[in-house]
């Protein structure tokens, strides 16, 4: 009967610590980026003026939509401080991720 007591309670304490790092995992782990990432930083940002959410790092990448001006962006990583990889969370795009010239997006202070 010992035993597994023993054994429930270490399967209890297993269940706490995998769901706590499960809870206390970022929104964009390093495991989930984009390759082409070199500079990693989480940054709320918005557009500055009306830009293409692209699905890579670069002009000739297909746009994904057009972020207006004022629009949220949340910033995963740069590829050489030129292009910035994340998330659109505020108008017509929310909730996509994608590539966005890192030059036309200003940061939000809060």
């Amino acid at each position: 009967m010992r035993i597994v007591r023993n054994l429930a309670a270490v399967a209890a304490f297993a269940a706490v610590v995998v769901g706590g790092a499960v809870l206390a995992a970022p929104a964009a782990s390093a495991a989930s980026l984009p390759s082409a990432c070199n500079l990693i930083v989480t940054q709320t940002k918005e557009a500055s003026t009306s830009v293409n959410l692209r699905s890579g790092p670069g002009t000739s990448y297909t746009s994904l939509g057009i972020l207006a001006t004022g629009v949220g962006f949340t910033e995963y990583c740069t590829k050489d401080y030129a292009w910035s990889y994340g998330k659109v969370t505020s108008g017509a795009n929310k909730g996509k991720t994608g590539w966005v010239k890192y030059s036309l997006l200003n940061p939000v202070e809060s």
